[in-house]
Parts: structure tokens; C-alpha cells; sequence
């Protein structure tokens, strides 16, 4: 699934091709594609038509397009393999493409092409947010994430050092942090060397705000290349791939040497999927929460 570095490279794209732009005509291609819209692809279409598309938002891994009026918002989920695309209009048709935005201006079309169909696409109603104005209803419990100018690093310490649970674990936890995932967890939890396992209570404040300042390194470096791809199904609005994962240490890098002693990374099973980490940079605490 897209992370936050992958997830803002399309918000950036989003910006630059649709926002100030007028929606034409929409079609819902495949009825899954608006399955978290309630009234279903054919009232999502209708509504979008003479919308004008506002400034591509995102928090986390959560992205949306406000509406002129501010009321409203299409939300993109992009799952495991969702992508937008722009494209020319008369250009052939993906071979998964799920939904179609034209805009009055002629010029290149918003497509969300999704294989496996776990992404999808919703209008939701815009709700008062703290400082953001307005966000998107099925975002609102969602934390900000370590980029958001807005996001309180000391409140974050208080509570990953208030959870009992495993280091990793907590920076997965949306409502804590959004925006990490698997790959960007291991590679800051390598940086920092720190075990993913290590009891989120037991780690220091000053060691809770090195791995922040990590986790932030990780993924500007990340945006830097255009984020991560392991194959084709994360690409940016133009269909390019990313490259930072020629860059990464651990996350992936199973029997490799470590970057920074030699010794082999190992892969463990984590929350049923699998974690990396260097055995000797990133020793095993006494006490482990898994």
C-alpha cells in the first residue's frame, strides 16, 4: 500500500494537472470503484458534474479533492494498486481503469485505474477541523502526519511513551502517527537502531524524538526520488515510477549485508506481514512487546 511519501508525490501531481479545473463528465466504470460511496457510482458521477476541483489535500495516506463551495470532497483510496492518472483524451483506455473524470477545458482526463480493486473513490461531506477548516469526514480521526507543519512532536512523544506496545506497532497506529507503514517503519526503526519490538513505554523522550527526526529524513528522502516502487502499480500522476527503493537499508533487504556493519538483515514475521532489521544494530530488547 502507497505511503506518505508515495501518496503526496500524487497529491503534487494532482495539484499541478486538475486543481482550478471544471469536471465535464464522470463515469464510474466499475461499481466497486464507489463501493464506499453509499448511493452508489451513478450518484457519485452526477454529483461531480460542474464541480470545480480545488487544492489536492492529504493527511497520511488519505487523499482528497475539495470541491468549489467547500462542502464536499472526492476521496481517493488508493488501496494496494490504485493509481490516478492524467492523461490525453482519446489516449487507449487502461486495461483497469474504474472511474473517468473529463473537465471542461478539453484537456487531459483524471483516471483512476485500479487492479485488484481494493482502492476506491467516494464524495464525503467536508467537517470542521482544528486548524486544517474543513477535512473530510472519513479522515477526521485520522492523525496528522510527521510532515504537517501542525503536527506537536511533544504530544506525540507523551503518547507513543503512554502505549504498551511494541515500537513498531505504534508507529503503524494511524490515530497516533499517520502516514508510516511498513517500509518507511523499518528504515527509520534501522536509522535509529532500535528493535521493532522495543516497548514503546521504554523508550526515552530524547530517543522518541531521534526517531521522529528519522522517520522525517526517511521520507523526505524518499519524496526526493519520487518514493518507493517494487513494481508497476505505484506510479505518479504520469505514470513514472519512483526510485527509492535502490536506496533502502533494511525494509526488502533479507540476507543483504546491512549498510552500516555487514552483518545480514533478517526477516521476522510481523502483524502478518514481515519486518527487516539488522541482528546486530538493532538488538532484540530484554523486554520485547511483539
Amino acid at each position: 500500500m502507497p505511503e506518505l511519501p508515495e501518496v503526496e508525490v500524487v497529491r503534487r501531481g494532482l495539484d499541478r494537472w486538475v486543481a482550478g479545473r471544471t469536471v465535464a463528465s464522470a463515469a464510474v466504470l466499475h461499481e466497486r470503484a464507489a463501493r464506499r460511496h453509499a448511493a452508489g457510482g451513478d450518484d457519485l458521477a452526477a454529483r461531480l458534474l460542474g464541480r470545480t476541483i480545488e487544492t489536492a489535500s492529504r493527511r497520511g495516506k488519505y487523499l482528497w479533492l475539495p470541491l468549489d463551495g467547500r462542502d464536499a470532497a472526492l476521496v481517493a483510496h488508493l488501496g494496494m494498486s490504485g493509481q490516478l492518472l492524467v492523461q490525453p483524451p482519446g489516449s487507449p483506455d487502461e486495461k483497469h481503469l474504474r472511474a473517468r473524470l473529463t473537465f471542461t477545458d478539453g484537456g487531459r482526463e483524471l483516471r483512476f485505474v485500479d487492479q485488484r480493486t481494493f482502492g476506491g473513490v467516494a464524495l464525503d461531506d467536508l467537517v470542521p477541523d482544528s486548524a486544517d477548516g474543513r477535512v473530510p469526514a472519513s479522515v477526521a480521526h485520522i492523525a496528522r502526519d510527521p510532515l504537517d507543519p501542525l503536527f506537536d512532536d511533544a504530544l506525540w512523544v507523551r503518547r507513543l511513551r503512554s502505549r504498551r506496545t511494541g515500537l513498531k506497532r505504534a508507529l503503524l497506529d494511524q490515530t497516533l502517527v499517520s502516514g508510516i507503514g511498513n517500509i518507511y517503519a523499518d528504515e527509520a526503526l534501522w536509522r535509529a537502531r532500535l528493535h521493532w519490538a522495543t516497548p514503546s513505554d521504554a523508550v526515552a523522550p530524547a530517543r522518541a524524538r531521534e526517531l521522529l527526526g528519522h522517520v522525517r529524513d526517511v521520507m523526505g528522502d524518499a519524496l526526493v526520488q519520487g518514493g518507493t516502487s517494487f513494481d508497476a502499480l505505484y506510479v505518479n500522476v504520469n505514470g513514472e515510477s519512483g526510485y527509492f527503493d535502490r536506496s533502502l537499508a533494511a525494509y526488502g533487504q533479507a540476507d543483504r549485508p546491512c549498510p552500516r556493519c555487514g552483518r545480514p538483515i533478517v526477516r521476522e514475521a510481523f502483524m502478518n506481514r514481515s519486518s527487516f532489521r539488522c541482528p546486530r544494530c538493532q538488538r532484540t530488547p530484554r523486554s520485547p512487546r511483539w
